[in-house]
């Protein structure tokens, strides 16, 4: 059983590759199971429940899709976060996945909506964010 972490449900398809910790996994078939984010898998060349276990609780890993605006979170962690005048306010730590928006924790504590980036270049964030926000 594989638990998805994201909306791409096309990385569950046939002969997607998938980095597992001993190498490429590819996905011979797989289906998506009723409780939401949970598929059943099958690997090419995990054909026995032992092969399988040797595989249980490991993080896999997908090609990054390249998908023209698109805030992706391996890129996120360490950018600098900067306000529209410029002013540096610090870098991300890590990002809080929240229903309404998720939110990047910087270094500090401080918490930023990422529905507040306005722009994204190079490892640069720039936010919009309502007065107070970001006060200390």
């Amino acid at each position: 059983m594989v638990d998805l972490w994201t909306n791409r449900t096309e990385r569950m398809a046939p002969g997607v590759e998938l980095e597992g910790p001993s190498g490429k996994l590819v996905i011979v078939r797989a289906s998506s199971l009723s409780e939401a984010g949970r598929w059943l898998v099958s690997f090419a060349g995990f054909d026995s429940e032992e092969a399988a276990e040797s595989i249980r609780g490991a993080v896999l890993r997908a090609a990054p899709i390249d998908v023209p605006g698109a805030l992706w979170v391996h890129e996120l962690i360490g950018a600098d976060v900067y306000d529209e005048e410029g002013l540096l306010i610090g870098s991300v730590k890590s990002v809080q996945a929240n229903p309404a928006s998720d939110l990047l924790i910087l270094e500090d504590g401080r918490l930023i909506p990422l529905s507040f980036v306005s722009a994204e270049d190079s490892g640069r964030l720039t936010v919009k964010a309502p007065s107070g926000l970001l006060d200390l």
